[in-house]
């Protein structure tokens, strides 16, 4: 079969999208906490068959800016974060084939909890669900959980390779076929096919009996982000759909062999993974319709939004300094969350001390800086570069408005690529699995796999 690409929409439970000034567009809804708001992306996701909608998601709001969330409420920077498995509930209703998944941390829950709630979720549609995997970024998301401060990078990764351990643990100690449901004999389930764990490790310890039997897909899809060289071996090693961010081919083939040498190192087949690459694409008929949109959309961003998504997600209080006052060697080595931004910033500026309002600049945080604006043609070429030249498997579609955003791709894009032959014209099967053309995992095949990534 020839290879295409998959898509994915990119999706937030809060007041915006991750363009924080979204919710000033003149065409945004206004009813980003009703279920219908997300039920109509849903829909309009499934029209143009895309495999998945995903939400991203942290437990604060933006408030490492000034140390207060003062601006955060003012400007609408991110500051609703609603629940995004609850909202999953909600466009699963009205959706059949549309892969639903969501960020989860393993650095403020327990593995059983998220076990149960993404199994529970994946049973609920019919196996469609996925979980993206992440370590939280940020002391204010940390304030909010009970605790003091936020974990160190590499520890943080250290107790979420565990984390997995115990998750798919869980999920693998029921087996296919376990439940019976025989109403004459009186028996529910074969009781010799469902096991306990009895994990006792360095960070959790958890007993089971799992509470939650297999899906049709066997087990959520897990996605993963991780930019830093940590984070990329911890995709190599878990990771089955992972989300990059390279801004150009060449850039973006070298993450891409870099993953999937990870993969291989760690016993993992690298064709059974996707690397989606984040794309925002502003979309027309025609390219001077979409140059049109993008001119609206560039009067939507202010100085404080990047500021405050920057402060939030390197975990750096950017309002202690000078804008144009150059951050020291040690506050940069400081820095946590996601340093992927601050390497992305370091490498671009080709600077060793950057500044602010370098890292502004540079960064895209707040900003819609490499969106590919054009009609049919222009968008689909630039796509068709990207995934043809081996910089990806797909994207990762971020909107610079609701729903106006996703409606535009389907209607002008979708089909460009389709008659190109490069994305499908309808689903394969029902679960996520099927339709990413992933295998069905057996249970336990992830512990037969060596541990050279994770160490």
């Amino acid at each position: 079969m020839t290879r295409q690409m998959a898509l994915v929409g990119f999706l937030q439970a809060q007041n915006c999208t991750n363009l924080p000034g979204s919710w000033r567009h003149p065409e945004s809804r206004d009813d980003s906490m009703s279920a219908d708001y997300y039920q109509e992306i849903a829909r309009i996701l499934e029209a143009g068959k895309f495999h998945m909608a995903f939400f991203d998601d942290r437990l604060a709001m933006p408030d490492r800016y000034g140390n207060d969330h003062a601006h955060t409420v003012e400007y609408g920077i991110r500051c609703v974060k609603m629940d995004p498995i609850i909202v999953l509930t909600t466009m699963g209703m009205v959706t059949e084939k549309l892969g639903l998944a969501s960020t989860c941390s393993t650095t403020y829950y327990e593995p059983f909890d998220v076990a149960r709630r993404f199994a529970t979720l994946d049973l609920m549609t019919g196996g469609r669900a996925g979980w993206n995997v992440v370590t939280s970024v940020n002391d204010g998301e940390a304030l909010n959980m009970g605790r003091a401060q936020h974990l160190e990078h590499d520890l943080r990764y250290d107790r979420a390779d565990e984390f997995m351990e115990v998750v798919l643990g869980h999920w693998d100690t029921w087996e296919d076929g376990a439940v019976i449901i025989d109403k004459k004999s009186g028996r529910f389930a074969d009781p010799t096919k469902v096991k306990r764990l009895d994990h006792d490790g360095k960070f959790f310890k958890s007993r089971g009996p799992f509470t939650v039997p297999r899906s049709p897909q066997g087990h959520p899809v897990i996605i993963q982000a991780g930019a830093s060289g940590r984070g990329q071996r911890f995709a190599g090693r878990w990771g089955e759909v992972i989300f990059t961010a390279a801004r150009n081919l060449a850039s973006a083939r070298q993450g891409y062999e870099a993953i999937r040498n990870e993969a291989a190192k760690a016993g993992r087949d690298p064709d059974q993974m996707f690397l989606c690459n984040l794309t925002t694409p502003v979309c027309g008929a025609t390219k001077a319709e979409a140059e049109d949109r993008m001119a609206e959309i560039q009067k939507l961003p202010l100085e404080i939004d990047a500021l405050s998504l920057l402060a939030e997600g390197l975990n750096f209080d950017f309002g202690a300094k000078g804008i144009d006052e150059p951050l020291t060697t040690e506050e940069l080595q400081g820095m946590q969350g996601m340093l992927g931004i601050r390497d992305g910033v370091l490498k671009t500026s080709g600077k060793p001390n950057p500044t602010t309002r370098d890292f502004i600049a540079f960064s895209g945080r707040g900003l819609v800086k490499d969106a590919i604006v054009g009609g049919p043609k222009e968008i689909a070429d630039r796509l068709e570069e990207m995934f043809v030249g081996r910089g990806c498997d797909g994207f990762v579609i971020a909107a610079s408005y609701v729903p106006g955003s996703y409606a535009d791709f389907v209607r002008h894009i979708v089909p460009e690529l389709q008659r190109r032959g490069l994305f499908h014209h309808d689903y394969t099967g029902k679960t996520l699995r099927e339709n990413l053309g992933l295998a069905r995992p057996a249970a336990g095949a992830w512990k037969t796999r060596p541990q050279v990534a994770a160490e």
